[in-house]
């Protein structure tokens, strides 16, 4: 069920400030405390855990529709990122239930909608460059998942392309997995979908963000086991 935030909420600020915008910067966010902000539309809400230069430059954020909620047509200069959460996200171009990875390329334009509500992780404006493709990945689906470079742990590749530097894939870890210690060239982005992430700095329960800087290094492990969105690259 999709829970609606409260329609009591006062409208939009005019201008939007920085949030997590130091890049060289550690960051951990527990986004269940957080509350929900509205959107410009009165019926999406935001929760923004990366924002640098307002509504003009790149965001990441969680997004909730409202059942029957709706964003005029707009385009995305360098590209959009979406993994659906719960729900199901919609546009003119289809469809997209929970578990679903939507890359939207430099100058796509559609209308987004949701009619039974759906809560999304979204990045806006960090994928520049036109020959990006456009990609819809159904990782419900049970297909494109390969063995981690450990055992205990399973990836499914989401996105990667010659010649850009990110990199983005689930990867879920079997109770007691543990890993080597290592740097982030680039940096890394971590969502915890489900379970317990851990590593020698703290433990991470599900809807936790973090983001580590360029050469940051950690030992990360999962005593319970865990899903996780990651990132890594491009920051």
């Amino acid at each position: 069920m999709i829970e609606v935030p409260s329609t009591s909420i006062s409208p939009p600020p005019t201008t939007l400030a920085d949030v997590h915008a130091d890049l060289a910067r550690r960051e951990v966010v527990d986004t269940a405390a957080m509350s929900w902000e509205p959107s410009p539309s009165g019926t999406v809400w935001r929760k923004p855990l990366f924002r640098q230069g307002g509504e003009s430059g790149p965001v990441t954020s969680m997004v909730r529709y409202a059942p029957g909620g709706a964003f005029p047509e707009h385009t995305h200069p360098e590209g959009e990122e979406i993994l659906v959460l719960d729900g199901v996200f919609s546009d003119e171009h289809g469809d997209y239930p929970a578990g679903t990875f939507l890359m939207n390329p430099h100058g796509s334009r559609h209308s987004p909608r949701s009619a039974p509500g759906c809560t999304l992780f979204v990045r806006l404006r960090q994928y520049p460059g036109a020959d990006r493709p456009r990609l819809v990945e159904d990782t419900h689906a049970g297909e494109g998942w390969r063995p981690g470079l450990v055992e205990g742990l399973a990836v499914r590749p989401l996105y990667a392309q010659s010649g850009y530097p990110e990199s983005v894939a689930l990867v879920r870890w079997a109770p007691g997995t543990r890993f080597q210690s290592h740097t982030h060239w680039g940096g890394e982005e971590i969502l915890v979908l489900e379970g317990e992430f851990a590593d020698e700095y703290g433990r991470y329960p599900e809807g936790t963000w973090i983001r580590s800087p360029h050469l940051s290094r950690h030992t990360p492990f999962s005593d319970t086991g865990c899903l996780i969105y990651v990132r890594v690259g491009g920051l």
